[in-house]
């Protein structure tokens, strides 16, 4: 009986309990959102990373994590690495760019024999120092093809060919071109190499240390560990901002919308307690219909999500939005929390009305 007394309050204002709807959803939108942009970015890279096939990292000291090195290492220095024991393959790059939108300068012969060779939908690798190699994710979003032209650093490139994505940048070219480009000749940004077998990873980390105390010397697992690890502090700090913003935004939205029901329904709440309706049940009314609110709009936001990730899909730059489904409950639960607060005042005003001044409110 009171379920099906909720249902009808709610049909009675279908633009009221719309919008309610939609600024919760829009609240749980935000939150999945942003953790799944988050989480997305970070674990793409990650896998990016992987597929160069690369087992060891060598980075210049004051780089961070989740930062580009401009290439202050000499390039003689990749000699060095490979003359190293159980040092099986050796690849210097030249990093360009931000984060989400990252260009290597690299040998392409060295490049092949470590990931195990450029995929390629389109084109072929290039064949001139203004030539490029573009994933399939970044032409998809600049529209590109091979033969095509794009402007980069100020310069216009043809793009020579365009590869399967999961193997380091999104655009790839000639080292000697980058290192002209950014004024570094002779320099690298980072040293990956392979170590002969796996078991000798961690033998070679700790000679490279030795011999090269002045870089900073990783696992490839050590490294996107680390990145893992300020990437999640940085999305942990986020998304408690957000969190904080979505309570307070479902707070305000619920107790403007419940109040005003209260108010509208002053007549009707004294009909029931003329009927013998009790406070606890009046709360409970309105209670239960906050509730229904929420759920609602709590499932439109987690549907929501997967139209966020295509819009997002075509940003630029090397945003990727994954869909958290164990973010769901806890979404859920944000929005719950936040409705019930806004509910609290005006059901304990209801509950507080005497029925026959309600009755004869006007």
């Amino acid at each position: 009986m009171v379920n099906k007394l909720v249902i009808e309050n709610l049909k009675h204002r279908p633009i009221r309990t719309l919008l309610t709807v939609t600024a919760i959803a829009l609240q749980v939108t935000m939150i999945l959102s942003l953790v799944g942009l988050s989480k997305g970015t970070i674990e793409d890279s990650a896998k990016r990373t992987r597929g160069l096939g690369a087992d060891i990292m060598v980075r210049p000291a004051t780089t961070g994590a989740l930062g580009l090195s401009n290439a202050p290492i000499p390039e003689k220095m990749l000699q060095l690495v490979q003359q190293q024991p159980h040092i099986r393959l050796v690849l210097g790059t030249v990093e360009y760019g931000t984060l989400l939108e990252r260009m290597n300068g690299v040998d392409f012969d060295a490049l092949n024999r470590m990931s195990g060779g450029l995929k390629f939908m389109e084109g072929h690798l290039p064949q001139g120092p203004e030539e490029i190699v573009v994933d399939e994710f970044y032409a998809r979003q600049k529209k590109l093809h091979a033969g095509m032209m794009v402007d980069l650093i100020g310069s216009k490139w043809k793009v020579a060919g365009i590869c399967e994505s999961g193997k380091g940048a999104r655009i790839f070219m000639p080292i000697r071109t980058l290192q002209d480009k950014t004024a570094s000749p002779g320099k690298v940004s980072v040293i990956y190499a392979t170590a002969d077998k796996p078991e000798n990873i961690q033998m070679v980390v700790t000679e490279l240390k030795k011999l090269l105390p002045d870089n900073q010397i990783f696992t490839i697992e050590e490294f996107l560990s680390q990145v893992a690890a300020t990437g999640n502090a940085l999305i942990e700090n986020f998304t408690n901002v957000v969190i904080g913003l979505s309570v307070a935004f479902g707070f305000l939205v619920v107790f403007l919308s419940m109040y005003m029901a209260v108010l509208e329904r002053t007549r009707e709440i004294g009909i029931l307690k003329a009927l013998g309706a009790s406070p606890p049940y009046i709360v409970g009314m309105l209670v239960r219909e906050t509730a229904f609110l929420a759920l609602i709009g709590s499932v439109l936001g987690i549907l929501l999500t997967y139209g966020s990730r295509m819009v997002v899909s075509g940003f630029p730059g090397s945003l990727t939005q994954k869909i958290v489904p164990e973010w769901w409950p806890i979404a859920t639960g944000i929005a719950m929390v936040g409705a019930m607060l806004g509910a609290l005042y005006p059901g304990i005003k209801a509950a507080k009305q005497d029925a026959i001044e309600a009755l004869s409110y006007d």
